[in-house]
């Protein structure tokens, strides 16, 4: 692997803000009920939490959005959510992070705005509660999703399918967005979720963790090697490059050809993974649509990746951040070899 010196890694990190990658995937706002644990319930041995306050979040696609605008990218977000309550909070939430056109947004009446509230007592979670729909978005709303892309694409740099497997990314609309994406020479990263990763061929990079691997390669025995894992799912996404996160062990770059290229984990301290596949995903696909090619992004998404993770709860980095971080493992390296 070459290593970017601090001269390319500024110019590439510069060359960032202002892309615009097209964010496609499951929408999920994070609701967060904070209070106070003073007794427990005389009903049943539970604590009870004396609500104080509410706060809200950007989950799933829209932490994805979330990452591109504290990069200084321009996230054009597109999803469904219901048509209720909770869609209009989730707009508030999208606008104050950077998200300014909400028009990507489509209303299912048949379904709820994803949310996962989380009862918070004394700083510790207490409880999580969902409310969500996984089935499959009806073929109406498939299309009406695909032709907001469609007006969109040829404006992006990149695009990005985001997920979670709440019924959004179904094979028709990745099918759709990614012909789309390739009419319009615009690279497509995907962050992907279940069993069936043939939904995704044709996409320029696929980024599991080694149990989405482990998942999608239908494998039952844990000690499987990854090369071996990979290798099966070469039958199913194609030409399709795959960058395995893999925690402690960093990353791993499994091109169509030659052997994986490793990236080693950049956090010096894990308090949080939350959303780390979400930083990943978008610091890829802003990598690659400023010019950058796959190693290269890569390398850049392990430097952003070890940034969140040092954060507490779903986090994201900044461009000063990306440039702080690299000076100090350009200077520890100098200083081990010194």
């Amino acid at each position: 692997m070459t290593v970017l010196s601090a001269g390319e890694f500024e110019n590439l990190v510069g060359r960032l803000g202002g892309r615009r990658v097209l964010v496609v995937g499951d929408i999920i706002l994070d609701e967060y009920v904070w209070g106070d644990v003073r007794r427990i319930s005389p009903e049943a041995p539970v604590p009870i939490v004396l609500k104080r306050r509410l706060t809200y979040r950007s989950g799933g696609a829209a932490n994805v959005a979330a990452n591109l605008a504290a990069l200084d990218g321009v996230p054009l977000l597109a999803g469904v959510v219901g048509v209720d309550g909770m869609a209009m909070t989730l707009e508030d939430v999208l606008r104050s992070i950077g998200v300014s056109d909400v028009s990507g947004l489509v209303r299912d009446p048949m379904r709820p705005t994803t949310v996962k509230s989380r009862i918070m007592g004394h700083s510790q979670q207490m409880l999580r509660i969902d409310s969500e729909s996984t089935e499959a978005i009806s073929s109406a709303i498939a299309t009406a999703l695909v032709a907001w892309c469609e007006t969109h694409v040829a404006g992006a740099d990149a695009c990005l399918l985001s997920d979670y497997a709440k019924g959004v990314l179904t094979e028709e609309v990745c099918q759709s967005v990614i012909r789309l994406a390739i009419q319009h020479r615009v690279p497509v990263v995907v962050d992907p979720k279940g069993r069936h990763f043939g939904k995704y061929r044709g996409a320029t990079v696929i980024t599991p963790n080694e149990h989405e691997v482990q998942v999608a390669a239908a494998s039952e025995d844990i000690e499987t090697p990854l090369d071996e894992m990979v290798g099966d799912l070469r039958r199913q996404v194609g030409d399709a490059e795959l960058l395995v996160t893999r925690g402690a062990e960093g990353m791993s770059l499994y091109l169509a050809s030659g052997a994986p290229i490793q990236f080693p984990a950049a956090a010096r301290r894990v308090y949080d993974v939350t959303g780390a596949g979400d930083t990943v995903a978008a610091t890829v696909a802003l990598g690659l649509a400023a010019g950058a090619d796959l190693p290269t992004a890569a390398q850049l998404a392990t430097t952003a990746a070890g940034i969140v993770v040092g954060k507490v709860g779903t986090a994201t980095a900044s461009r000063t951040e990306l440039l702080q971080s690299n000076r100090l493992a350009l200077m520890g390296d100098e200083l081990a070899g010194g």
